[in-house]
């Protein structure tokens, strides 16, 4: 018995294909264009998504070498916010990414308003320009004939769900990470939408379903363009960054999990989302638990945008030859700083990446180590604002770009204090999706009995090394005090 999980992030969706024990039998991933129509733009149309589960599914079937029939359920992660809308015909209408930054002045507003204030208290989230209710109101707001048009609003895996089986479903997980979710009630609410101004947006919206909930089947006509075979069951699917820990293991209370991808992800299982202050995301697991989130864009991507603009093509050098000669560094206090904010930081005030006491004698090598440890820095930040807000946790698992690197794990644990271990699954996103969806078909009675089958974490475990804690705790300390410094050179460049 096979499983296949999709994993659609803003630029790729990947599919792949495990079997019950989470061992990967193929992976195959189709990229996918960025429209830019206007600055600060960023969408992808629901039907290339379509497009891009239809050419990674068949594709990754295909290399498998083993019958389609053995599939028995599928499931999709996909990027939180954002906004994906279909007509009232259930055809394609547009998609917005979460990487769109038309709504700024949306957020400003209700920032002068003090309603981003009562808006946290219902939903713990605080508008941001992506997120889910910021782009609805925007839609409504600034264009009524489009507005007008819509017959169902989604988020990126609901429109995955919906060419495979034709239903339209969303899940708590998404819902909840979008904002979109009362938590006194557990679903939507007519208050917080009105707080946005888009309280009739509540009959666009799909009825809620638990992650691993059986929403449909897949179609005749997805099984032709897929190659899956028709008429198996599709789960409502799980946010992308929750799917990431579950793939990674990370289920039960107390327990955290760490993705240094193109966002840095640093998140705990809590039971309640019951914070001394607030952190920047919530999201909800199974029934009974919640994940607190705290993300920015600020993790592994700055290595690949180093390695695309300065590789000077001599070396052949990539993220493991980068690995390589950070280890050969010696630690010592004139090393330079780096700021890791290629797509600004985490607040709504601009943010601008930066090397910082470069002097003629620094090397390549020096640079690739302060871009490794500023990296782990922004994790650092926002491991210390979950602490400040009382979640305790004793160990991360670390998944993403990063943990594939001979170095990084280690330093993540010397810069965090803590233990680290790393999973062994390369894909925790789909993996993640894939584990939803044997649940939902009675292949696990739950999430915590599909991880304990089939979530590998690699053998042995990165303790902090007391020297290497201090010497990036004093160079922490100066990487914030130049964060500050920095403010306002940042906004007059903004």
């Amino acid at each position: 018995m096979k499983i296949v999980g999709i994993d659609a992030g803003n630029t790729m969706i990947k599919a792949v294909l495990f079997d019950l024990s989470g061992r990967v039998l193929s992976v195959a991933e189709c990229a996918g264009e960025t429209h830019r129509p206007q600055e600060g733009y960023a969408e992808r149309p629901v039907a290339d998504i379509w497009h891009g589960v239809s050419d990674a599914v068949s594709r990754c079937l295909q290399q498998a070498g083993t019958p389609a029939s053995d599939v028995i359920a599928v499931g999709a992660a996909g990027h939180g916010n954002g906004l994906y809308a279909l007509d009232k015909q259930q055809q394609p209408l547009f998609g917005i990414q979460s990487i769109d930054h038309r709504a700024s002045e949306t957020v400003q507003a209700l920032e002068s308003s003090g309603a981003d204030q009562r808006i946290y208290q219902i939903s713990l989230q605080k508008p941001w320009p992506a997120a889910t209710p910021v782009l609805i109101s925007w839609i409504k707001q600034h264009q009524p004939e489009r507005w007008a048009q819509i017959g169902h609003l989604l988020c990126a895996k609901d429109v995955i769900a919906h060419f495979l089986s034709g239903a339209i479903s969303a899940d708590f997980s998404d819902a909840a990470g979008a904002g979109l979710i009362d938590y006194r009630q557990r679903g939507y609410s007519r208050e917080l939408l009105a707080l946005y101004g888009i309280e009739d947006a509540l009959a666009l919206l799909p009825a809620l379903r638990e992650s691993c909930e059986v929403v449909g089947h897949v179609t005749a006509r997805a099984a032709q363009l897929t190659g899956l075979p028709a008429g198996i069951p599709v789960v409502a699917g799980i946010f992308d960054v929750v799917a990431s820990a579950v793939g990674s293991g990370v289920v039960n209370s107390g327990e955290a999990s760490i993705v240094a991808g193109t966002w840095s992800i640093n998140q705990v299982v809590v039971d309640k989302p019951d914070y001394l202050r607030p952190v920047f995301m919530n999201s909800i697991i199974e029934t009974d638990r919640y994940m607190a989130i705290e993300a920015s864009a600020t993790s592994a991507a700055n290595l690949d945008w180093f390695l695309r603009e300065f590789d000077d093509g001599r070396s052949g050098q990539g993220a493991a030859r980068s690995s390589d000669i950070v280890a050969h560094v010696q630690p010592n206090a004139q090393l330079p700083l780096y700021h890791p904010y290629l797509y600004s930081g985490r607040k709504s005030e601009p943010a601008k990446a930066g090397f910082y006491g470069l002097g003629g004698w620094h090397t390549r090598a020096d640079m690739l180590f302060a871009l490794f440890e500023g990296v782990t820095f922004a994790h650092r930040a926002h491991i210390d604002r979950l602490r400040a807000a009382g979640i305790p946790f004793t160990h991360a698992i670390l998944s993403g770009g990063a943990a594939r690197s001979c170095i990084w794990p280690q330093m993540f644990a010397d810069v965090l204090g803590i233990p680290i271990r790393v999973a062994e699954c390369k894909e925790t996103g789909a993996l993640g999706a894939a584990l939803c969806a044997g649940v939902g078909v009675g292949a696990w009675r739950n999430l915590a009995a599909a991880a304990q089958q089939a979530v590998q974490i690699n053998p042995g475990e990165l303790l902090p090394r007391a020297e290497r804690f201090a010497f990036h705790d004093s160079r922490y300390r100066v990487f914030k005090k130049l964060e500050l410094a920095m403010r306002e050179m940042w906004q007059e460049a903004s």
